[in-house]
């Protein structure tokens, strides 16, 4: 039997990378490995930042490999609160109610109201 056990993020410089996470998004700091190994957590989730190239630098969300869908159960008050932290919308996967962005190593991320969804 397996079990789902963290996501790793490559990103140039995880400590850099550490401020979009923590300060943007509000991931919570877990702990920082050898000085480059970045740890977070987000609800129950487990994220690694750990040291690597994004070298498929997508324009679109729909055409990235892969895609992280944050969840909210207030749309328009999330992305308003995101927005005023600095974050920048980058379009949407084909509806208002899915509006994309990156973070500064090109990963691309959604944000949803499953509800609405």
């Amino acid at each position: 039997m397996i079990s789902w056990g963290h996501t790793e993020i490559f990103v140039r410089d995880p400590v850099k990378s550490k401020e979009f996470y923590e300060k943007i998004l509000g991931f919570e700091l877990v702990e920082i490995q050898n000085d480059k190994f970045i740890w977070l957590k987000l609800g129950t989730n487990i994220f690694l930042l750990r040291p690597g190239e994004n070298k498929l630098i997508a324009e679109e969300y729909k055409n990235t490999n892969t895609g992280f869908v944050l969840y909210t159960g207030d749309l328009e008050k999330t992305k308003q609160e995101l927005i005023s932290r600095g974050l920048k919308f980058s379009g949407t996967d084909g509806s208002d109610k899915c509006p994309t962005f990156k973070d500064p190593d090109g990963n691309w991320f959604q944000l949803v109201n499953p509800e609405q969804h």
